[in-house]
């Protein structure tokens, strides 16, 4: 169906219907640019949500890498920022494929439209300055026959009338014949031009209208035609990342089903294992009896006895002396001196074999490194054209010292492991152990389950190195707080109720402490009362606090039996 046939007079129309189209075209636009909008800043949003979750570069990620659901919420965390990416890349696309063509297309269309409806005007100006002219013609020539039938009616009149002469008459006649003449020619005129308006007329509305018409017609369908693929193309550029969004659907769904809560809780063994062996069992000390209490692993001898004899405030509990209560030893993983000494020896081991598989690996690097040096010093040396082969020994020295300096924390850390391999308690050594707290007639109450005044675990009864670099890190208390002097200022010189040995070099930098050499024979004067020290005595004259892990103890008065808290 032809618009140039069947909309001939809606000249108006078609042009408000087309702008129309435009406008619609234009709207459209709008929306796929907004659109792409709305993808771009959700790609961010979920970019910024994916970056914010993910875990900081610490010792804390270290930890929680090692547990499924942990991994698990990383790979998840990346595949969003991936589904991130397919976002941008439909935005990208509707901008390319969509907005940018329609804005070009636009400004096509609306000059071609432009040309059509000019070239639609002209014509109908000309028709209907064609037919103004034909009115025209058509009003000269009605006004020349009336004047011709004036003319005529004129000269009868005239030549009727006898009183008139001769001359008025062939006047009038004359004049009445001009008058008829000039109705002829107006006659002729109108005739030939309606004639030539008719054509022109026909030629408008059945070739010069329908031309027009049928070029905006098309331009129309091809405007139509283009939002329809312009609408194909929105939903192809979805379409097409579809398969990406699902493998990164996919890679959210194999990560959450690779979660595996066996393994998790069996990493939580791995992560806190301390290595020791659950105390035994707690021996019912018969205060009726009047005989002197058995002494315990808990309790050296009856000092708590004569304690209670001393005036008030000399026999209270000892509070940590060295430390705040801010300065809590406590079980805390991922921190602590270098020899990972404040874990417990399982952790400690598992701690140093990852250091120095961390060592081993950076040595492995600067080895490479120095042989590739080496190899390019060779060919300058050959070739000195290609390099100078001095400017290459700055590096190569750097590298051979930070492989020594690395070899020798590997050294360290070794020998720190073979310490803490050699610490770690077997079952038969807790039997045997066991065995001797009962022949010494104690209670079987190992000290690994003490815990510190403010409630904090602490190891200092079963880990000879977690006190070694805990109290080396220890601080006089403040002002006010108990500490040694107390037990000091007592004139009355208190009894012996035990001997030990050192197992271990101590140097007391702490005011109340006293230093020991590895093997050195001792007096115990007062028991370890739950803080972790054991005051001890050296000739009779100097005494002092040593951490009880340090000491073999000999306890009971015939000194059979001895207790060492490794």
């Amino acid at each position: 169906m032809s618009w140039g046939s069947e909309l001939w007079d809606q000249f108006d129309n078609l042009e408000k219907h087309t702008q129309w189209g435009i406008d619609f075209l234009e709207r459209y636009a709008k929306f796929v640019k907004e659109r792409s909008e709305i993808e771009i800043n959700y790609a961010k949003q979920i970019r910024t949500l994916s970056k914010k979750y993910q875990p900081k570069k610490n010792s804390r990620e270290e930890e929680e890498s090692k547990y499924t659901f942990c991994r698990a919420f990383v790979t998840t965390l990346n595949e969003l920022n991936d589904y991130a990416g397919q976002h941008e890349v439909i935005a990208e696309n509707l901008t390319s494929q969509i907005i940018g063509e329609l804005s070009r297309y636009l400004q096509d269309l609306k000059t071609e439209r432009k040309t059509h409806f000019h070239d639609g005007r002209k014509a109908q100006q000309h028709m209907e300055g064609s037919w103004k002219q034909l009115e025209s013609c058509k009003r000269k020539f009605e006004r020349d026959c009336k004047e011709a039938d004036k003319a005529k009616q004129y000269f009868d009149k005239m030549d009727a009338d006898i009183n008139v002469t001769k001359a008025d008459v062939e006047k009038a006649r004359q004049q009445a014949a001009a008058r008829q003449q000039m109705a002829a020619d107006s006659k002729s005129d109108y005739s030939s031009y309606l004639q030539k308006f008719n054509q022109e007329q026909n030629e408008h509305y059945y070739t010069v209208i329908p031309n027009i018409f049928q070029k905006v017609q098309d331009m129309e369908e091809k405007r139509i035609e283009r939002m329809g693929a312009c609408m194909k193309a929105f939903a192809d550029v979805e379409r097409q990342v579809i398969p990406i969004v699902g493998k990164c659907l996919d890679g959210m769904t194999k990560a959450a089903e690779a979660i595996q809560p066996k393994t998790d809780s069996k990493q939580v063994v791995e992560s806190y294992k301390s290595g020791f062996e659950p105390p035994g069992d707690v021996e019912f000390e018969d205060y009726g009896q009047a005989m002197k209490r058995a002494v315990s692993e808990c309790s050296l001898s009856n000092s708590r006895g004569e304690a209670r004899d001393r005036p008030a405030g000399r026999g209270k509990a000892k509070l940590w002396p060295f430390l705040k209560s801010k300065n809590k030893l406590s079980l805390k993983l991922g921190s602590g001196p270098e020899d990972y000494s404040h874990l417990p020896p399982e952790q400690r081991k598992k701690k140093l074999q990852g250091k120095l598989d961390e060592l081993n690996k950076d040595i492995q690097k600067e080895t490479e490194q120095r042989d590739a040096l080496t190899k390019m010093k060779d060919v300058y040396v050959k070739n000195p054209q290609m390099g100078d082969a001095a400017s290459v020994d700055p590096r190569l020295d750097e590298l051979g010292r930070n492989i020594q300096r690395l070899q020798s924390e590997v050294r360290k850390f070794e020998g720190w492991l073979a310490e803490a391999e050699e610490r770690l308690p077997s079952k038969g050594d807790t039997h045997r152990r066991s065995a001797l707290y009962e022949s010494a007639g104690g209670n079987g109450n190992c000290a690994q389950d003490r815990e510190s005044p403010d409630g904090s675990y602490t190891e200092e009864h079963n880990s000879e190195i977690h006190v070694k670099a805990d109290v080396a890190d220890a601080k006089p208390p403040a002002a006010g707080a108990p500490d040694f002097d107390d037990e000091f200022d007592d004139d009355e010189s208190l009894p012996t109720i035990g001997n030990c040995k050192a197992l271990y070099p101590f140097d007391g930098h702490n005011e109340g402490t006293i230093s020991v050499a590895e093997g050195e024979p001792l007096h115990v004067i007062e028991e370890d009362k739950g803080d972790g020290w054991t005051r001890v005595r050296r000739n009779h004259d100097e005494e002092g606090y040593v951490p009880t892990s340090y000491l073999e103890l000999f306890l009971g008065t015939d000194a059979k039996g001895a207790v060492t808290y490794i």
